[in-house]
């Protein structure tokens, strides 16, 4: 049972009280779990958080009693719930903004995991599991693009439905009636018992719907034929979305893992750490980068390189960020030239249909915003332009996809008011404040510590800038792991360094 003491040992559980370590263990315990989760599962990720928080809530109801910590970034945060309430009491549709509020409840995240880590090596247990959890994600990348997806069609005849429908060559039916398929058989097999069926396509990294009437079909004896095209293969082109449901969400978790991996690099590199540990911590970065190339996301990938920049520049000598720099010119250009072939957009392309819709939804927050007082203070109320987005007119009064603001400053200014938007940029400001004051207080401490700290740094700034073009605080997926990345950087910086005497010119790094 060595285990379990190590495990007793790094979660400080109690040792008064059977049913006070028991309440200890399971807390802990279930922060392991959503550490393994959150890459993968939104319910399990939930599932372990409430779990672990009603373990916690539980044990402080038993003597000795652990102390509650908060601090101003938890403060904040309760600061931006609270007034996200009062928003969604003055909504425009109530109903639907306060029952928001269970999603926005997500930021609770933080204060368990800042309550129930309480020493350094539960930092560090937590974050390797997360980067660890990641990579079977990262693992499973490639392996998917190989076994491919859905029914891409060639040779669609001119007097085909699909073409009538508007499929063209090289589209891909993903679904039937909701019902993954890989095979035209698969397809046809749907219509048992129906007239119509609903195809979910896939075009580059677009996503439309047809109704297929079972009238149209043409005269053949293959399924192939039946539906008017020639040939057909596993689709490959579509946007890697690891086990989510979305390559939105995957990316800007690899961005945000992936900050987490690259401090880690760069504090174990700067060290002079063993070499299997240097090329462990490699081989995380580059294959993290090699799925978020896959996920073909513009504001993810820049956020990425945005992110590494600043752990390096924070934590690396100037001739390593030089050396950084010159490997960050191939590393681009190779992610240009496979944005361009996938997407057939350019990266800053002000033809592209996605940047245009932004655009939109920019404009039309703006003048949301500003056309009355009440939207300035409480804002529209989260998700209430579900049922007004008509009287609102928004989305080209219906002549373009519904969806949301697209960038989290716009989404908290637009739904809970400019107080919202500015208790979050506070809350961000603080947080930065104590990670710089954490790394200052560990310099030349140990390097887990120093590069767990440089990572949550890099997640910061890229969580940040990928916010701008991206609703990434409202991506409860993502969101979860900003908290618990969020926890990491606080508990570090509340505990003292790993040495008892360190001199105060140290830099933040140098060989143990």
């Amino acid at each position: 049972m060595n285990w379990l003491a190590e495990f007793d040992a790094i979660a400080e559980t109690s040792t008064d009280g059977a049913a006070a370590r028991i309440l200890d263990r399971i807390a802990f315990g279930s922060l392991i779990l959503l550490a393994i989760g959150a890459p993968h599962s939104i319910a399990v990720t939930q599932g372990a958080w409430l779990l672990g928080m009603t373990a916690f809530v539980i044990r402080l109801f038993f003597k000795p009693r652990p102390d509650l910590r908060f601090s101003a970034v938890g403060i904040g945060l309760l600061a931006l719930f609270g007034w996200t309430a009062v928003s969604s009491i003055f909504s425009y549709e109530p109903a639907i903004s306060i029952n928001k509020l269970r999603a926005t409840s997500v930021l609770l995240i933080f204060l368990y995991a800042l309550n129930v880590i309480r020493n350094r090596r539960a930092v560090h247990l937590i974050a390797f599991t997360l980067i660890g959890s990641c990579m079977v994600a990262v693992a499973w990348t490639p392996i998917q693009k190989l076994i491919g997806r859905g029914v891409q069609v060639y040779q669609v005849s001119a007097n085909s439905p699909l073409t009538a429908l508007g499929v063209r060559d090289g589209d891909v039916i993903v679904r039937a009636n909701g019902k993954r398929v890989n095979s035209p058989a698969e397809v046809v097999a749907q219509f048992d018992g129906r007239e119509y069926i609903e195809l979910e396509m896939n075009r580059l990294d677009g996503v439309y719907r047809i109704q297929l009437s079972k009238q149209a079909f043409l005269d053949g004896s293959t399924d192939e034929a039946k539906l008017g095209f020639g040939t057909w293969n596993r689709g490959r082109g579509f946007r890697s979305a690891g086990f989510y449901g979305h390559f939105t969400t995957f990316a800007e978790m690899l961005q945000l893992v992936g900050s987490l991996a690259v401090g880690l690099f760069v504090a174990a590199f700067m060290v002079g750490a063993p070499g299997r540990t240097i090329t462990a911590a490699a081989v995380c970065v580059a294959g993290i980068g090699m799925a978020l190339l896959l996920s073909v996301t513009r504001s993810s990938q820049l956020a990425l390189m945005i992110s590494a920049m600043t752990s390096v520049l924070l934590g690396a000598s100037r001739k390593v960020i030089l050396i950084c720099v010159v490997l960050a010119i191939p590393v681009s250009a190779l992610g240009l030239f496979y944005l361009q072939n996938q997407r057939q957009v350019g990266f800053f392309d002000n033809k592209d249909g996605s940047i245009m819709w932004r655009q939109m939804m920019w404009r039309d927050g703006y003048r949301l915003l500003t056309e009355s007082p009440r939207h300035i203070i409480v804002g529209i109320g989260m998700d209430s332009i579900k049922n007004r987005w008509l009287e609102w007119g928004l989305f080209d009064k219906g002549h373009q996809p519904m969806g949301h603001f697209h960038s989290t400053p716009m989404q908290l200014a637009v739904e809970r008011g400019i107080p919202a938007l500015v208790i979050w940029l506070v809350v961000l400001g603080i947080y930065a404040r104590m990670l710089w004051r954490g790394l200052r207080l560990h310099r030349g401490s140990d390097w887990r510590s120093v590069g767990i700290l440089l990572g949550c740094a890099g997640g910061l700034v890229g969580f940040f800038a990928s916010g701008i073009v991206h609703s990434n605080l409202v991506d409860q997926e993502v969101a979860m792991i900003f908290y618990l990345m969020m926890a990491f950087g606080v508990s570090l910086s509340m505990m003292p360094p790993a040495e008892d005497v360190l001199r105060a010119d140290a830099p933040i790094l140098q060989p143990s």
